[in-house]
This record gives C-alpha cells, sequence and structure tokens, in this order.
C-alpha cells in the first residue's frame, strides 16, 4: 500500500527503561506512521502521557501504521481572557470533549495560534444565548491579547503527542501522518 505524506514528519530519542515525549502534533490524517530505528519501543498516543512497558510495542526497524481520530473545525470568534472561548461557525458544533486537547491556527494572527490547550468545557445546550452548541472554553490565558479576533482564516484541530518507552535499548522514534492510497 502507498503512504502519502501529511505535514512534515517528525523524531525523538529514547532511552532504555524510560519514556520520552514528542512536542504536540495537529491530527491531520487517521494514519500515524512510526518507525523505531536503534532499538524496540513501546509507544503511546496521546495527549501527553508518558509511555510504558504496556504499551504497544515496535520491534527495533519495524513500522507500523496506527490509527489517529481526526476532529476539527473552523474558528470564528474567540474571547480572550484567563481561559479562553473559541466559537464555530453557526450550524456545526465543536467537535471535542472535554479533557481532549486541541491546536488553533489563526492565519494573520499569530498571537492567536495556540498549541496544546485543554479543552474545560462544551457548550452542549440548544440554545445558550442564542448560540447552538458552537463554543467550547479552552484552558490557555489569552489575558494579554489586546487586538480583536479577525483572522482572515482559523482553525481548530485535535491535538495529541506520542510517547515512547525503550526496549532494552536506546533509539530513536520517527513518525510521519499519512494518508493510505491504495495498493502500490
Amino acid at each position: 500500500m502507498a503512504h502519502r505524506p501529511i505535514g512534515a514528519g517528525a523524531s525523538f530519542a529514547f532511552s532504555a527503561g524510560a519514556a520520552s515525549t514528542s512536542s504536540a502534533f495537529s491530527v491531520q490524517s487517521n494514519v500515524l506512521r512510526v518507525v523505531a530505528v536503534g532499538a524496540a519501543a513501546h509507544v503511546a498516543i496521546g495527549t501527553g502521557s508518558a509511555a510504558s512497558v504496556t504499551d504497544y510495542y515496535i520491534p527495533s526497524g519495524q513500522s507500523v501504521t496506527l490509527g489517529l481520530t481526526k476532529a476539527s473545525n473552523r474558528v470564528v470568534g474567540i474571547t480572550t481572557g484567563t481561559t479562553t472561548t473559541v466559537i464555530v461557525p453557526e450550524g456545526t458544533q465543536v467537535p471535542f470533549g472535554v479533557g481532549e486537547f486541541v491546536s488553533i491556527s489563526a492565519t494573520g494572527q499569530p498571537y492567536y495560534d495556540i498549541s496544546h490547550a485543554a479543552v474545560l468545557s462544551v457548550d452542549t445546550t440548544t440554545n445558550f444565548n442564542g448560540y447552538h452548541q458552537t463554543r467550547m472554553v479552552i484552558d490557555y490565558n489569552s489575558s494579554g491579547i489586546s487586538t480583536a479576533f479577525g483572522a482572515s482564516y482559523a482553525d481548530v484541530k485535535l491535538s495529541q503527542k506520542i510517547s515512547a518507552y525503550g526496549a532494552g535499548g536506546a533509539g530513536v522514534l520517527y513518525y510521519q501522518q499519512v494518508q493510505i492510497t491504495g495498493q502500490a
């Protein structure tokens, strides 16, 4: 099967008997290709918890494809404060749950680019001050931003990290989001 790379690949070192965790990445595909080089590793994908010996095992030099859950929406408004309220378009819903992590990218307003912030609450009422399930509050202090939100385009995506626990040696874990395009 052929893979179509999505975004840039990344890597990080891990050592024997210890866990290392990647930087956050926005989920853009439903497949993550992972390769352990130099030593076998146990891996876990999540919001940042460390991998352990009970997690998925990847033999040294082998590649695996692991499933991801994709979720995203356009952002049409942001209300700043000690927590940040994110507003998605009317007629759509916030596709995230409490405890998940999200990242925001705002074209032309980089001070609204937010990486790996926890979702604290999601409006699930049928009518909240005239809004219908279109708002969520994230754990990000944006009170220092004085410019009103007005990005030409902004989106919010589910955010994850991958962790590797060295199984008997030190190595490097390479990972890349891909689309599987069919037979090679």
